[in-house]
């Protein structure tokens, strides 16, 4: 009597991409409808107030996670360096889940019209345009890292950190502002 085993195969990068592709793209689009078209369900903002200040601090704590991880890689430590860049997707993961909550219980908030607005505007939509590019290449990269396609992770890594970065610390700064200008 003989035993077969099944061997499975792993995913191949092609289906992995496309399918981190159109995750993206939903969620993307998910976020277009919640910030721009759903009605906020607490417009005059007395629910949750603090999620504004949270999203910032875990952008803050992602890039911060990010520079270390990085250190930690130019220094050869990859384990260090694993966990570092998982505590920065874990953090970025807990920001979008409370920046989901907060656009739809408070809905977009403006930018007064003060002199920094066409700055505030332009750091914005930057922001929002490498934060949309940024999701697929953090979750191709890790793809890449954790099914041991180290070159193509290293290759793509390149990009990932600086954008990851970008959007991590101007997520920071567009609150600041926005919390300054609004008084």
């Amino acid at each position: 009597m003989t035993t077969q085993t099944k061997t499975v195969s792993p995913a191949s990068p092609r289906s992995a991409v496309v399918a981190i592709l159109g995750i993206s793209i939903a969620a993307s689009l998910f976020l277009l409808w919640l910030i721009y078209l759903h009605p906020a369900a607490d417009a005059a903002g007395v629910k949750l107030a603090f999620l504004p200040a949270l999203n910032a601090l875990l952008n803050g704590l992602s890039a911060t996670a990010l520079l270390i991880g990085y250190t930690f890689i130019r220094a050869k430590r990859i384990a260090a360096h694993r966990a570092a860049m998982f505590t920065a997707f874990g953090f970025s993961t807990l920001f979008l889940v409370s920046y989901i909550l907060h656009h739809a219980l408070h809905g977009d908030v403006k930018y007064p019209d003060k002199p920094l607005r066409v700055f505030y505007w332009l750091l914005l939509g930057s922001h929002i345009s490498l934060a949309t590019i940024a999701l697929p290449l953090v979750l191709t990269t890790f793809f890449f890292s954790l099914s041991g396609r180290i070159p193509m992770h290293r290759k793509i890594a390149r990009w990932t950190f600086p954008i990851w970065l970008y959007v991590s610390i101007t997520g920071v700064i567009t609150y600041a502002m926005l919390r300054l200008a609004m008084g």
